[in-house]
């Protein structure tokens, strides 16, 4: 229990903070606004030099597990053992599922994560005063939440996203969704796979959307722009295969060649620059195309202010990896912006085709082009659009009223405030 009496909720997470989870610490602000009392582990150090403003709002303690295994080994095994000397038996059980577990995958990150989470219980759980563990994504935190239940005794629960789920082994998953006293996941798309998945386990699978803050779009600062050449394309994206930045400059060099006058705008970072920067050249696009990398949240709110037009091309990549439903849409959306995305996984829970924005089949550049040019050059559709997708995200994806719904669903397992 905290000092005033409410339940602490122990969050592991992969890395805190992260620029591009906002959505993490956003929630994990508006929990604490709602009155819980969270404590922090984050199994890395933060890796960049700004973060958002909802970052600076949260009064949770942080704690930091070690990293890796060979610097830190002596302090990891120190733990490790005092836990097992102590509770042999309970050690002995998270052994076995290790050994169980690695012998599936033949991966060594499992002796870590157990590693990890006798740590944790050892060194950093008794001062902290929680009672439910709850991991943000189904991989490695969730294997450390795992362990650490195992260890401690507590219940632990996690939240799916999208790499997480279709990039992991599914034996590896069904055993934690069985163990875990509940999962909630941020699509219906991610949910039915995860049903699909757990086989039959009668542990609760929810779906909360995760939103944005719409009261921070309003109608002033969203106006409502007549689109003139040189249009305004705008993508926000991580460099990474399954974002589908490819066809994205395939169809705009499509766009350039029928000598449509364009700018097109990209904000992230990854490990596919280097490949997207070469085909950019290839494509003869270098003049009329700028990559800024990672940005803070100011700067992005100006690339969307000034926005024509939103485009995202997301595919399954060759791992299985694949997005949930990016919050950049609903940004765009929020903005006044159109959107042009792919009708994968969970987007057309919030982008319908000819109702909200316009959808494309993925890795199809011709036909990316053609819906790009239909909202650049039709008023009509344009306009339409642009108030039906603010008014969905408005209605369906604020996350001050999907926050009630989480927390509902934790304080079903006697989380939150009194």
């Amino acid at each position: 229990m905290s000092s005033s009496g409410t339940p602490v909720l122990g969050m592991i997470l992969k890395g805190y903070p992260r620029i591009s989870e906002t959505f993490i610490s956003n929630e994990i602000h508006l929990l604490e606004k709602l009155g819980f009392a969270i404590h922090l582990f984050s199994m890395r150090q933060p890796r960049e030099n700004f973060t958002h403003d909802s970052v600076n709002k949260i009064q949770a303690a942080v704690d930091y597990l070690p990293e890796t295994l060979i610097k830190p080994l002596p302090r990891l095994v120190y733990h490790n053992l005092c836990l097992a000397f102590r509770k042999p038996k309970v050690y002995g059980g998270a052994l076995k599922i290790a050994f169980q577990r690695f012998l599936r995958t033949r991966k060594s990150a499992t002796i870590k994560h157990l590693l990890q989470a006798g740590y944790l219980v050892n060194r950093l759980l008794p001062q902290s005063k929680v009672t439910h563990l709850h991991a943000h994504f189904a991989h490695s935190p969730t294997s450390v939440a795992m362990f650490t239940s195992q260890l401690s005794g507590l219940p632990f629960s996690f939240t799916a996203h999208a790499k997480d789920i279709y990039t992991s082994d599914p034996r590896q998953l069904r055993e934690k969704i069985g163990l875990a006293r509940f999962v909630v996941t941020c699509t219906e798309y991610n949910r039915r796979r995860l049903l699909e998945i757990s086989n039959g386990h009668a542990t609760p699978i929810r779906r909360v959307y995760h939103g944005i803050d719409t009261g921070l779009f309003t109608d002033e600062n969203v106006a409502a722009k007549i689109p003139a050449p040189p249009y305004r394309i705008l993508t926000i994206a991580r460099l990474t295969p399954k974002k589908g930045l490819p066809t994205i400059y395939r169809a705009l060099k499509l766009l350039f060649d029928q000598g449509v006058a364009l700018m097109h705008t990209h904000i992230g970072e990854g490990e596919d620059r280097i490949n997207i920067e070469a085909l950019i050249k290839k494509l003869e696009l270098t003049s009329v195309t700028q990559m800024l990398g990672t940005q803070p949240h100011e700067v992005v709110w100006g690339h969307y202010q000034k926005a024509d037009l939103f485009v995202l091309g997301c595919e399954v990549a060759s791992d299985g990896d694949r997005d949930g439903i990016p919050n950049v849409l609903l940004e765009s959306m929020a903005m006044g912006v159109p959107v042009v995305a792919t009708d994968i996984s969970g987007i057309p829970e919030l982008v319908e085709n000819g109702k909200t924005g316009l959808l494309v089949p993925p890795g199809q550049p011709d036909q990316m082009a053609a819906a790009m040019l239909r909202l650049l050059t039709e008023g009509g559709l344009r306009k339409r659009l642009v108030a039906s997708g603010r008014q969905r995200v408005v209605d369906d994806f604020d996350n001050r009223r999907l926050i009630l719904d989480l927390a509902e669903v934790y304080r079903k397992e006697g989380l939150g405030p009194k």
